[in-house]
């Protein structure tokens, strides 16, 4: 590097001002060490940063887990691995629910099992939805309904099959039931979670601003508790097929339940898997349908699923 030496005034005794001090002949600027980061690039010596998230959602990602298990399945009925009495081939189940289907049983037993989750569905969430806001808006809701529901969730809700049909019948009443039943449990639960959680002080900013109930309900309570309350409506339509898979056995005429408990008679394993793989597929596309419209209602949120 270039250097000179600059020489501090000197006062009128005769005597420096300052000591001597060497500076650079060339400003600071004009000395080019190397290469510059590019613009926008990242510091020189500070190491990238290191992405933690989930990144970019894929679409139809969900799906490579079950096309991956029945590729599997396929190939292993396709070798002869798996005996045929114990798990028939895909293209053996496909056969049997297209003879099914043309012969009119398996549609007159899916429309039951559709109709009965659907009841049973329906007043399970009303319920439950009824119940959470109830105890979690007021003290006295939760004093008379939080206590009584916490028993009732830890009550088997199978277990209250005999004492139902006792008071019921054996007929469809009882069925509807004890699926509202395991339907109500997991809204209320999650959506009176979500209801406590919620931050005091968007309460406190609301009584400043003196909003009015239905206001405060639209604008704190029910943005707050959304999120909560879709986690328990997932669990909820697994678990109303869940329990209809058990109530279409007991004296049942119809229903997927039902086809599966005569084909469990006759030993016919092809009718059982397919009874299997419809509720699966039921399942699984009644939870991607609660997904997506989470992800519409709850666009504004910024989370790693989004």
């Amino acid at each position: 590097m270039v250097t000179g030496v600059v020489t501090a005034p000197r006062r009128p005794g005769g005597t420096a001002a300052g000591a001597t001090a060497e500076r650079p002949a060339v400003p600071p600027e004009a000395v080019v060490a190397g290469p510059g980061p590019a613009p926008g690039g990242p510091v020189a010596g500070r190491p990238r940063a290191r992405r933690l998230g989930p990144g970019p959602r894929r679409p139809y990602a969900r799906l490579v887990g079950p096309l991956l298990l029945l590729a599997v399945w396929a190939g292993a009925s396709a070798a002869g691995v798996l005996d045929p009495r114990v798990l028939p081939a895909p293209w053996s189940v496909v056969r049997t629910g297209a003879e099914l289907w043309s012969g009119g049983t398996l549609r007159t037993d899916l429309g039951t099992s559709l109709w009965r989750a659907a009841q049973g569905f329906a007043i399970g969430l009303t319920a439950g939805v009824v119940l959470a806001l109830a105890a979690g808006l007021s003290r006295v809701g939760e004093a008379l309904i939080d206590g009584t529901v916490q028993v009732n969730r830890a009550v088997p809700t199978l277990g209250l099959i005999p004492l139902f049909i006792l008071w019921l019948g054996i007929g469809e009443t009882f069925k509807v039931v004890i699926i509202a039943i395991v339907v109500y449990i997991p809204v209320y639960l999650n959506l009176h979670a979500a209801l406590a959680g919620i931050d005091a002080r968007y309460v406190e900013l609301a009584e400043v601003l003196r909003f009015g109930r239905w206001r405060f309900v639209r604008q704190v309570v029910v943005p707050g508790a959304l999120p909560g309350f879709f986690v328990g409506l997932r669990l909820a339509v697994t678990g109303s097929w869940l329990s209809l898979v058990v109530l279409e056995q007991i004296n049942a005429t119809n229903g997927l339940g039902y086809m599966m408990f005569q084909a469990q008679n006759y030993g016919q394993t092809q009718v059982i898997v397919l009874g299997l793989l419809i509720y699966g597929v039921f399942g699984f596309a009644s939870d991607t349908a609660v997904r997506l419209l989470e992800r519409r209602v709850l666009s504004w949120r910024r989370s790693l699923s989004s």
